[in-house]
């Protein structure tokens, strides 16, 4: 057994572990990464990156079916999945490569294995020890399901959806959420009969409910079947298919039922509550610093309890690299980080919703406006519907951003910028937007809620 010695160690080569691993290293840090998989984790190999390319795919299609209204003459004759799979993993495996090229041109030992926390700061990795004066906790996340639900056969979950080499003819989504949202869209883009099965009472109920309605329309326009408000019940499994119940009694069948209810944090059989890193409920626990229970050892990503986002893990990594450094970055806001859901039509927010602002605020003391892309000329384009969904405090800055619409998630870059740095609407309002895109919509919006519209009745 062979001792080794580091000013950092990062367990989990996932967004959150090699951002801190690159930063560490460009700060002048000796870094260990340990990783038992690929670099990269789950965004990378089974997550964002996969259903994104399958989204784009799942898009090709749609326009291939409405190719006649665009006076362009086209048909689809079939979605061929090995070929879509083909395409989603030669991205993977060019984005794969460059991780490992960057990572491997700059002062990192990384370390192949699977790792457990034997001491405060030490991991044990293939019989050897790795030791940091600093420890980053970084193991990443995975998909789950209910009690007494079993993965297994026609009862699966994102890892195994991305792997399929067929399209299901008809399938059922268990949970309305992200991810449950996205592959529903997916599906029902390549020719499948979709229906969503969502406890609660809207889809994405974490989003603004304007935005939560908005999609039901559309998913009911696209034909996405959904039950929201009824709770699942239980699953009969025959070779064929699946019948799902439901605790109202109704049931559904299908070739597939897809477990889309949540991940959750990937940390048992690591160690880390044996030696002494307070959790909660398979949560590390940290202070906004992302320092755990022991000083010196820190988490980032899905592990620490809020947003299960990979650009959160990239930023957290970050920030926990400058803190050891000694850079005292500012600290990271929970409520600034936007958030992006790939379903057709897109979803993008960051801020307060509504609801949220009402209580924070008072409804008495906030402002919403929202702007309509049929307003839009590049909206009316693209063929797309929706609305960039303003709030701000009363003769105050903009406290929320929210957008539904083919390709909004581009446009999250500047609503981000304008949240987190407190912008009026009259600051906004006076920035030039080109035209025609969607982003002007954006600034379309500020001018309304600045009380100057433009191409807007407000």
């Amino acid at each position: 057994m062979a001792e080794h010695n580091f000013d950092v160690v990062i367990l989990g080569g996932g967004s959150g572990g090699y951002a801190a691993a690159l930063r560490s290293a460009q700060l002048g840090l000796s870094v260990a990464l340990i990783e038992r998989d690929k670099l990269g984790g789950t965004c990378l190999h089974r997550g964002c990156i996969p259903t994104k390319a399958l989204l784009h795919s799942a898009e090709v299609a749609d326009v291939t079916r409405e190719a006649a209204s665009y006076g362009v003459q086209a048909s689809l004759q079939g979605i061929d999945m090995p070929a879509v799979n083909k395409y989603r993993d030669g991205i993977i495996d060019r984005l794969f490569k460059g991780l490992t090229g960057l990572v491997g041109s700059k002062q990192i030992t990384v370390v192949s294995g699977e790792g457990r926390m034997v001491g405060q700061k030490s991991i044990s990795v293939n019989g050897d020890t790795y030791t940091g004066k600093n420890l980053v906790l970084a193991t990443g996340s995975f998909s789950k399901t209910l009690p007494g639900l079993d993965i297994a056969g026609r009862v699966i979950t994102s890892d195994q959806a991305l792997q399929l080499d067929f399209v299901p003819e008809k399938a059922i989504v268990l949970g309305g959420g992200v991810i449950g949202v996205e592959f529903a869209s997916i599906w029902k883009s390549f020719g499948c009969d979709v229906t969503i099965i969502e406890g609660l009472p809207t889809l994405v109920p974490n989003e603004d409910p304007a935005v939560s309605k908005a999609l039901e329309r559309a998913y009911r326009k696209r034909g996405i079947n959904f039950k929201t408000g009824v709770k699942f019940s239980g699953v009969q499994q025959s070779a064929t298919g699946v019948i799902v119940s439901l605790e109202n009694g109704e049931s559904f069948d299908a070739e597939l039922l897809l477990v889309a209810v949540g991940r959750g944090p990937n940390t048992a059989g690591f160690g880390y509550e044996e030696n002494g890193v307070k959790m909660d409920r398979g949560y590390v626990l940290t202070n906004e610093r992302l320092e755990t229970s022991i000083s010196g050892v820190y988490a980032a990503g899905d592990i620490v309890p809020g947003l299960q986002l990979a650009h959160r893990g990239f930023q957290q990594g970050i920030f926990i690299a400058e803190e050891i450094a000694g850079l005292k970055p500012v600290a990271i806001d929970e409520l600034g980080i936007p958030k992006v859901t790939y379903c057709e039509p897109e979803i993008a927010s960051v801020g307060l919703s509504e609801p949220k602002a009402a209580e924070m605020y008072g409804a008495e003391n906030i402002s919403v406006y929202e702007y309509n892309l049929g307003g839009n000329g590049k909206s009316q384009i693209l063929g797309t519907a929706g609305f960039i969904k303003l709030i701000r405090r009363n003769n105050g800055p903009v406290i929320g951003i929210h957008m539904i619409g083919s390709r909004v998630g581009e446009q999250v870059g500047e609503a981000q910028l304008i949240v987190n740095w407190e912008a009026f609407p009259e600051e906004v309002a006076s920035l030039v937007h080109a035209h025609p895109t969607q982003n002007e919509a954006l600034g379309e919006a500020h001018l309304a809620l600045a009380g100057k519209p433009l191409h807007a009745h407000a």
